[in-house]
């Protein structure tokens, strides 16, 4: 699985712990920014890059997304259609947002995480499957019916 990652300064450091840790699993990374510490950069400019990558891409890549809060990134990639980015609180959190939300990036609040809580979550996010109940599903529908709005 394809996965696109970025981050603005304040998301940098983690970014940079997650990247290694994610090839020893497997996954192949393409790496959206920032590729080096800029403290005047802005999460935008990531956040957009992430999105149009998974956008683009196959049904099986995602998109791991860091700024100091996660809110801000993940205002930017719901600007996009057919993305459904979820801030990851917790491990299980984020595992709901897969199960029942179909999330496909996640959004990580970089300031109140430590890397294992990080890669915690990440992994809930990589291996949990959205659900086929019909709730799901039919929820799902109507996100898209929106999109085309």
């Amino acid at each position: 699985m394809k996965l696109y990652i970025g981050a603005d300064h304040r998301g940098f450091k983690l970014k940079e712990e997650l990247k290694p840790w994610l090839k020893t699993k497997g996954y192949e990374i393409e790496d959206c920014g920032n590729t080096k510490f800029d403290p005047a950069d802005d999460y935008p400019d990531y956040a957009s890059r992430v999105a149009e990558g998974v956008k683009n891409s196959s049904h099986e890549s995602k998109g791991i997304l860091l700024c100091g809060s996660g809110i801000g990134v993940c205002i930017v990639a719901n600007k996009y259609a057919g993305i459904r980015c979820g801030l990851g609180i917790d491990t299980e959190h984020t595992r709901h947002g897969r199960l029942n939300d179909n999330i496909n990036i996640l959004a990580l609040p970089a300031d109140l995480l430590t890397e294992y809580q990080a890669k915690d979550m990440v992994t809930a996010f990589l291996t949990t499957d959205f659900s086929t109940e019909e709730r799901f599903l039919r929820r799902q529908s109507k996100i898209e019916e929106i999109e085309k709005a």
